[in-house]
């Protein structure tokens, strides 16, 4: 297939459904891991015309809903300082943090403007030499390698008004402590593309050996992730537990070296808070000790941050699989798009975002 509607076609839709319907002999629960993925999950009522009982678990995929909200409380607090301007991609700006977010901190004068990528973020120290700017460099795998980029080249120009604020998080490590949990009941994986397509697949590996799980690669449209699914069910069907590749047209086994050696320059794995979730150890990125100059965190010192979620907010239970946005009492009346209490609600890749874009509803009680 060579073009976008092609990945559409109601018509193989239907027949990858027929097919997995005389493949699936029991229910399966499955997680997708990327909230984009999610979304298209939801958006096309996939998750609803799977085989009576099986279930696609929503995953931790989401990289705006996991960054903590410590981070996003120091963010704000940079951002109002004098003679700092904060960058970000736009997404973030909603996310809500202890107080307050970005855009509303920005409503009342700060300087936080909307970038699409961080070397935009580099550009405006180069411009405003008397200005502190700082790059939110939040995401998975896929942003680290633009963010290490841009570390890079403000070291390469010797800027000194240039840092960035990093709250990058690793795939792998969350799905084995998902695993981990003597409760989880996810029994098979679709991996991100994208993520991928950065990392390749080969750090999955270990992960179907030791837990017996199978890992799906798979893309974003309908028809790869109907594909995907039923590439899982055979394996589970059969007994088999490997890595296999959906997404071979845009992934492969060992990803994007270049982007891989430029990451593995600028960062080293290191230890790391998911909000919802709680610390999970080497499950993130921070820059390398050369780099420490360009931490936004050591070069802005933030005191007395007291994160505190709203107590009514399930953004954890659902991050995990644990719980769906219609499990949630404020689902839908005191968390709304408009009027978020916690990231899965506000972000473009959030759970809860997907659902009540779909229009799904909660069961009366």
């Amino acid at each position: 297939m060579k073009y976008l509607d092609e990945y559409r076609d109601p018509a193989l839709a239907r027949r990858l459904l027929e097919e997995l319907r005389r493949t699936a002999t029991r229910p399966w629960r499955i997680m997708e891991v990327c909230g984009g993925q999610t979304h298209t999950l939801v958006r096309q009522g996939i998750d609803e015309l799977l085989p009576a009982g099986m279930r696609m678990v929503h995953g931790p995929g989401c990289p705006v809903c996991v960054t903590p909200l410590e981070t996003l409380d120091r963010a704000m607090a940079i951002a109002a300082r004098p003679g700092v301007t904060l960058a970000s991609f736009g997404d973030m700006l909603r996310v809500p943090g202890s107080d307050t977010d970005l855009l509303s901190l920005r409503a009342r004068g700060a300087d936080v403007r909307v970038v699409y990528s961080p070397m935009e973020a580099v550009r405006l120290a180069v411009l405003h030499p008397d200005r502190e700017v700082v790059f939110l460099a939040v995401g998975f795998e896929t942003t680290a390698p633009a963010n290490a980029m841009a570390v890079l080249h403000a070291s390469r120009l010797g800027l000194r008004n240039f840092s960035v604020l990093v709250s990058h998080v690793l795939v792998p490590p969350a799905m084995t402590a998902l695993l981990d949990d003597p409760d989880c009941e996810v029994e098979a994986f679709l991996a991100a593309g994208h993520v991928c397509a950065v990392m390749g697949c080969s750090a999955y590996e270990p992960i179907a050996a030791r837990y017996r799980v199978p890992v799906v690669v798979t893309g974003f449209e309908p028809l790869d992730l109907l594909e995907g699914i039923l590439m899982t069910v055979r394996q589970l069907e059969a007994g088999r537990a490997e890595v296999e590749n959906q997404y071979a047209r845009a992934v492969r086994r060992d990803g994007n070296i270049a982007a891989r050696s430029i990451v593995e320059h600028v960062f080293q794995v290191t230890d790391r808070t998911w909000r919802g979730i709680g610390p999970l150890p080497e499950s993130g990125l921070g820059l390398r000790p050369e780099f420490a100059g360009y931490d936004a965190a050591l070069r802005h010192e933030v005191e007395d941050l007291h994160p505190a979620e709203d107590p009514q907010c399930l953004a954890g239970s659902i991050l995990t699989g644990a719980a769906l946005p219609v499990d949630c009492p404020a689902y839908g009346t005191r968390c709304t798009p408009r009027h978020p209490l916690g990231a899965p609600m506000v972000s473009a890749e959030g759970t809860c975002a997907a659902f009540h874009a779909a229009g799904r509803t909660r069961s009366p009680l």
